[in-house]
């Protein structure tokens, strides 16, 4: 019945008269990045004068540490010049940071160890002084190491007269905004319980530099190459697994997706509520805090989430107050991988193939998810970073065993006829063609982006940092021989500078000293 209502909805907004309410989408790419020494060590210098103030540059800021970029592109329709705007953020980054080049993949390079992680610093202002203690707080929560680690953000919006028309398809009643914000979740639960997949396409982290394992214990089947490598035979993204961005303390919240109310209710009761683990705490021997509070999210942003719904917010306004406010404008993707085979992390096939995704994530009906149903979905994909390129592997699919490759196939049959709607709406032929591609695939491990990695890491003789650090050398070269196709040098310049005066101006506006602004901040 399920694929049935899928199909007819399908068919329904394929008619002529609906077929273009689909065109639109809208996207945004978040990209971090470590910047590295030309001696392939992680860099100690600071974050270069000549790129702005990381605090309010709308393209060019850090994430946790000094050394952490991260390049943000606006939110627009046309997904090939989102991949231009990347590079030129790349290509003038990469000419301001010296001889310093950009970390192409996820897991962090050679780090002695974690004291050399330097938190990321905003300037004086108590917005700025807030963010660094935020990442103070991470750092003595779980470590710098962990922190350390580079994804990417994957930001899309459905068009509005999409959901108009799928919500006449549907028969629905419901306040429009009040319809997309459920769908919005639906589409949240769908992805979760397919995430396994986006983990097995383009997991491309089955590999890591023995340094990141620092006193840290592991039952994980690791083999080892060169001089200090260590990989998993049939791992996929250990980003995503126990060892990478992840927080077991977490896995008690109670956050589910089937309503926004409920939503928004478990995340506050997670930044109201004194966490046993971290209320012991203290604070530094000079009286300076380390962590912004003792509960079990300092802040929303602490929630460590694969897909995250979202709104933007009004200054001074918390992401769940917007999404009370105004309910789900976009959703926020954060299961992918570093891509190591692009010079800006992420493809264009890649940006294609989460379009056809996430569209089929809306189509597909999505009934609520249990605290159970939530973990099997976890429990899949942690099958899938540790040995999603296993022949033999098997998944959970509501509590029944079924073959990777047997769901894998299914899911792409639907994920053709999404391509092929998509492909009529923009009168193109490239959404088929990513799904023809990437299914192979399923058929064949090896194929997959961890597949690919391993086979030119190992063919190449190399450790795996060396092998990342000559590919990050030769995208630097790239880069400083290409033009600049959107942005212009100017651009970019005039860009640094207001994002400086921007920050002048809310060091200058405050009021309060920092203990006060804190208290008011959690008081509101």
């Amino acid at each position: 019945m399920t694929n049935q209502q899928f199909k007819s909805t399908l068919q329904a907004l394929s008619l002529p008269a609906n077929r273009s309410a689909i065109v639109g989408i809208k996207r945004g790419i978040e990209r971090e990045t470590l910047r590295i020494t030309e001696q392939g060590r992680l860099s100690a210098k600071q974050h270069a004068a000549a790129l702005g103030s990381p605090l309010t540059h709308p393209s060019i800021t850090t994430d946790f540490s000094e050394a952490l970029l991260e390049f943000i592109t606006p939110a627009q329709s046309d997904a090939e010049l989102t991949i231009k705007q990347l590079e030129d953020i790349h290509k003038f980054t990469l000419a301001h940071i010296g001889d310093e080049i950009l970390w192409p993949i996820s897991m962090p390079c050679f780090i002695k160890h974690q004291d050399e992680i330097a938190l990321a610093q905003y300037g004086t202002s108590n917005t700025a002084q807030m963010k660094t203690l935020y990442r103070e707080g991470l750092k003595n929560r779980y470590g710098s190491m962990m922190q350390a680690i580079a994804g990417v953000h994957f930001n899309i919006s459905l068009p509005e007269s999409f959901w108009q028309t799928l919500q006449t398809i549907r028969q629905n009643t419901q306040p429009k905004q009040a319809f997309i914000s459920d769908s919005y979740l639906g589409v949240i639960r769908n992805f979760k319980r397919n995430l396994w997949l986006i983990s097995y396409l383009f997991g491309a982290s089955p590999a890591l530099c023995s340094s990141f394992l620092q006193g840290r214990d592991t039952k994980l089947p690791f083999e080892a190459f060169g001089k200090g490598s260590l990989y998993l035979p049939y791992g996929t993204a250990l980003r995503l697994g126990d060892l990478g961005y992840t927080n077991s303390a977490q896995s008690a919240l109670n956050v589910t997706y089937n309503n926004l109310d409920q939503y928004i209710s478990g995340l506050k009761s997670a930044i109201t509520t004194e966490s046993d683990l971290y209320r012991n705490i203290g604070t530094y021997p000079d009286g300076r805090l380390k962590q912004l509070n003792h509960n079990i999210l300092q802040i929303e942003n602490e929630f460590y989430s694969p897909i995250r719904p979202k709104r933007n917010t009004a200054p001074g306004e918390k992401p769940t107050e917007a999404l009370a406010r105004g309910g789900i404008e976009y959703i926020e993707v954060r299961a992918l991988d570093v891509n190591p085979f692009s010079p800006v992390g992420i493809s264009l096939e890649q940006v294609y193939f989460l379009d056809v995704f996430i569209t089929y994530c809306a189509l597909m009906p999505s009934p609520d998810m249990s605290t159970q149903q939530q973990q099997e979905t976890q429990e899949n994909l942690s099958a899938v970073v540790n040995a999603g390129r296993d022949p033999e592997l098997c998944l959970v699919q509501d509590g029944q065993s079924i073959s990777l490759k047997q769901w894998g196939q299914t899911l792409f049959t639907d994920l053709r006829a999404v391509a092929r709607y998509l492909d009529d709406a923009h009168n193109e032929t490239h959404y088929v063609a990513v799904i023809e591609s990437l299914q192979k695939a399923i058929a064949d491990p090896e194929q997959t982006y961890s597949g690919q990695y391993m086979q030119q890491v190992l063919n190449s003789g190399l450790d795996n940092g060396h092998f990342v650090f000559e590919l990050a050398k030769q995208y630097k070269a790239n880069f400083a021989a290409s033009d600049y196709s959107v942005y212009s040098e100017a651009e970019f310049e005039q860009m640094a500078q207001e994002s400086d005066q921007q920050r002048l101006q809310i060091e200058q506006s405050d009021t309060l000293d920092f203990n006060a602004f804190l208290a008011d901040y959690f008081k509101a």
